[in-house]
């Protein structure tokens, strides 16, 4: 049986997402859509990279989160151009939708903007199912996490054109394999970007930086 509703509805997001991505191209922006788990680094990998190279990606950032400003908060202390979106009001959804982006876009100085980065709610599936005009998409995985995670949630290492390793100095201290995840995410995204990070002792920045950079200038 065809769930006319659930494609509608699917048709109606991407309509929205092709838009943005219309848009962000006219005003010379290009988004990336950084997902993963609650607690997994996005908001320190973000913190660390718009400190590093706030003048030459002139950042904004878009915090997704069903509830709270906190994150956005942290980011905004930069000094950088932030808009929350708070899933909560609208039935709490566990993603973005290009419904919210396109919303938020209105609020955001665009043409002082090079680089967006939309901090999606903290999810493993969700945020990967729903295209939200991004140039690229990006996953977060702490080591804390495990090496499985690739294997048993393929969809979001499999749309992800990198995917940051978070939390690396915690490797001595945790019983994981980071070869073996390093393996898992090849098997499911042979073409995937894999950086390692630290926010705590900044190693992997300069690596990731450099990514972003080349990114951007495509």
């Amino acid at each position: 049986m065809e769930i006319k509703v659930v494609k509608k509805v699917m048709a109606l997001n991407d309509e929205v997402a092709a838009e943005i991505r219309a848009l962000l191209l006219t005003r010379g922006v290009f988004a990336f859509n950084i997902m993963g788990s609650p607690g997994s680094g996005k908001t320190t990998l973000l913190e660390r990279t718009v400190a590093a190279a706030k003048a030459d990606l002139r950042p904004a950032v878009i915090e997704g989160d069903i509830a709270t400003t906190a994150d956005a908060e942290r980011l905004a202390r930069l000094e950088v151009p932030v808009v929350q979106v708070n899933t909560g009001p609208f039935g709490g959804d566990c993603h973005l939708g290009a419904n919210f982006i396109r919303a938020a876009l209105d609020d955001l100085p665009l043409d002082a903007v090079r680089t967006l980065f939309i901090e999606n709610v903290g999810n493993l599936v969700c945020p990967a199912e729903f295209d939200i005009g991004e140039n690229r998409k990006v996953a977060v995985l702490s080591v804390t996490e495990g090496e499985d995670k690739p294997l048993k949630y393929p969809l979001m290492f499999r749309e992800a054109a990198a995917v940051v390793i978070s939390k690396v100095d915690l490797l001595p201290h945790l019983d994981v394999d980071a070869r073996k995840l390093r393996d898992n995410l090849a098997a499911i995204n042979p073409g995937l970007k894999v950086f390692e990070f630290s926010g705590r002792t900044g190693v992997g920045l300069d690596a990731w930086l450099a990514y972003v950079r080349n990114e951007i200038s495509l």
